[in-house]
Order: structure tokens, then sequence, then C-alpha cells
């Protein structure tokens, strides 16, 4: 049964998906839920944990205000799954394996990035001449972020931390390939830079917050329009990331897999990121961060941790959560936390049956230092139903 726990002692109400939430993040929502600008209430999916000023997993909606680290600095960051006419009787271990390999080789990981690839180089270009305007208008943007010089060969690169590509099989053992990225690089700059202008704006405004990590633009002040264009921009390029990176990995298959087309069952999904939305009465910019939009009949993925199911789901139009679900399991440590807890034989023993690293770089993305995805979506069945169950057997990690 789905859980939504109200908490009333705010300016507006904070509503919560899950009965398991730390005193850290109440505080971080409670401090959210007291700015001026909130409408109606504040949103915590069952996956919400604590963040840089907002919390994880929540869905913010401000009235003509916009919080630049409640969007954070992985601008546009979210998921895209592709169902192949491929079924699991089609590939087997080896070709796998073959496939981890290639995908590997092909998409850069890490603070990797691509050698000048004329194809991506072209997908990148029809992005240059509006973040040139925003240089030319904001010239400490270049000073300031060495990302700059070169986000046109980001483009098709997948990053660190939680990001991933994965070969999946599905409740009816179909293939899928699913992937985890944002803006990269670029996105972190831009969002970097106008965090640090909001926090500028409110000292010289003399405003006191309860983090000054919930610096704001209010509409009609200096940066305000600035930063919804490098936000829009930023998320753009995300979006096309990850369609750049599919087109990379299907290629790769094509060399180690039976002949597939890709099905008409393709979603492509932000998850930290900000749009103008109408929700009670008013058109309000919503900032998702850590969830993804769930109107009715909607797909949407929510992805488990490198060892745990994954799910494409179909959303309800819950108004209560802004029509909203969660991102993925939620992390229940933190990454050093992770590290001294586990050892490589406890990843290897949660990751059996996945071809992937098992080595010690990645034990902060042990499945352990996540929350139970059974339970998240056992707490949101008010808010989307499964489309399909997905499984991971191939797992590349960024």
């Amino acid at each position: 049964m789905p859980i939504a726990q109200t908490i009333l002692n705010q300016r507006v109400p904070i509503k919560i998906w899950t009965n398991d939430v730390d005193e850290k993040s109440k505080e971080q929502l409670s401090n959210i839920a007291s700015m001026p600008f909130i409408h109606h209430h504040v949103a915590a999916m069952p996956d919400v944990h604590l963040g840089i000023g907002a919390t994880i997993g929540s869905v913010i909606p401000t009235y003509k205000a916009v919080i630049p680290a409640a969007v954070g600095v992985d601008i546009g960051c979210g998921m895209l799954a592709c169902r192949l006419s491929l079924t699991g009787n089609d590939i087997n271990e080896k070709s796998l394996t073959k496939a981890f390999d290639q995908i590997t080789k092909d998409v850069p990981v890490g603070r990797g990035q691509h050698q000048n690839e004329r194809t991506l180089v072209d997908v990148a270009k029809p992005f240059e001449s509006r973040l040139l305007r925003m240089t030319q208008k904001h010239p400490d943007l270049l000073k300031s972020f060495s990302q700059f010089n070169n986000w046109i060969y980001q483009m098709g690169t997948l990053g660190g931390g939680n990001h991933f590509i994965e070969i999946c099989l599905d409740e009816s053992n179909r293939v899928w390939v699913m992937l985890h990225s944002g803006s990269r690089g670029i996105g972190n700059g831009l969002a970097s830079y106008f965090i640090e202008l909001a926090r500028k704006d409110m000292e010289r405004l003399m405003i006191n917050l309860p983090d000054r990590n919930l610096a704001y633009f209010s509409e009609g002040t200096q940066y305000f329009d600035d930063y919804v264009e490098a936000v829009h921009w930023a998320q753009e390029y995300a979006y096309q990331n990850r369609q750049s990176m599919l087109d990379l990995v299907l290629a790769g298959l094509r060399r180690h897999f039976p002949a597939f087309t890709t099905t008409n069952q393709v979603v492509n999904c932000h998850h930290n990121y900000v749009s103008i939305e109408h929700h009670y009465g008013e058109d309000v910019y919503l900032t998702r961060k850590g969830a993804i939009r769930a109107r009715e009949g909607e797909l949407g993925i929510i992805p488990g941790s490198m060892g745990a199911r994954s799910f494409i789901v179909r959303g309800k139009g819950n108004a209560e959560s802004f029509h909203s679900c969660s991102h993925g399991a939620g992390r229940k440590m933190s990454r050093m936390a992770a590290e001294k807890q586990f050892t490589e034989s406890d990843l290897e023993r949660q990751t059996a049956g996945v071809i992937c690293r098992k080595d010690k770089g990645v034990i902060d993305e042990i499945p352990g230092a996540y929350k139970d995805i059974d339970t998240v979506m056992a707490n949101q069945s008010d808010l989307v139903e499964i489309a399909h169950t997905l499984k991971q057997v191939v797992c590349v990690k960024g």
C-alpha cells in the first residue's frame, strides 16, 4: 500500500511518500517549505534522501522564482530505455561479454571524452550558437570553467558516479538497453556559475536563508532569465547526450548480437530538471530533484541499483505529487560509508549474474548502499503502475 504522510508545521505542508526518511532530510524539506515562494506544498518521493540544500527525491513548486542548487549541478540528468526485437534466447554469456567490452570501448566513462568524432561533433554543433550568446553575456563563464573548452567532445559520453549503461531482460525475456546520464561537465559548469551568482544576490539583498544552498533568483531580477535559458540549454544537451550514447551502444551491439531492430518502446526522461507547469491554479517553475514526471499514461523509468530490478512505469497523474514519482531506489548510505562497510566479496555476491566491474572502484555503487527498490515501488503505487520489469545482465558503470 502507498504511504503518504503529511507534515503540517511549516509555511506550506510537506507530503512524503515514505516513512523511511532521516531527520536531516526532514530538516532540508522543512527549509524548502519555509521559503516564501513555495506554491501549495512540497512533495517528497519514496526514494528521498539528503542532498545539497534540497533533498534528492523532492518536487518543489516555486512561484516566480527558481533555486539553482535545487535543480543541482547535473542539470538534465535522466534515463533512456529502448526495447530491441531480440529475446534472451538470441544472446549468451559470450556475446554479452563482448558487448560489455564494446560499450566500454565506444562510450567514454568517468572524465573521458571523444577525440573529434565527426558525427558527434555535428550533433553537438547546433547547441553552439546559444552557448556562445550566453558566454558573451557572461564572459566569466569562460574564465571559470574548463568544461567550456571540451563540451562538444563530451556529447555521447557517460560520466561518473551512479551513471550507467545496461543491457536488461524484461518479464517476457525481451532485450532492453537502458542508460543513465546528464549534461556532463558543461551542465556542471553552468550550474556552478549561476549557483554562485544566486548566493551573491542573497548577500547583496541581505536576504537571510535557512541554508545558503537555497539561494534563488526571482522573476525580474538581473540573472533570472539568463539562468532559465542556461538550464533549458543544459536539459536539451542532456537529452541529446543520452540519445547519442544509445546510438553508439546500438552500433556496438550490432557487431556481436544477431540482426535486430529497435521497437517503438523508447523512453527518454529527465529526473533533475525544472519546467513550467500548471498546478493548483498557478503556472509554477516545478523542480524535480531526483524525480520523474508521471502524468496520466506517461511512461517513465525507475532504475534499481546495479544488482536490482528496474521498472518502466506508467504515470497515474496524481495531483498531490505534482504528477511525479521517484527516480530510483535512493541511497540509504553515503559513498564513503558504503566503501567502509562493504568489500569486493560483497560486491561480487550482490551482483551475481551480472557482467560488470566487481572491483573496489565501484563499491560505492554496491546494491547494499541503496534502499530496497521493491519497497520504494510499493510506497508509490498511487503514483505509477508497472509496465515492464527489467533485470540487468550487463552493467557498465561510469
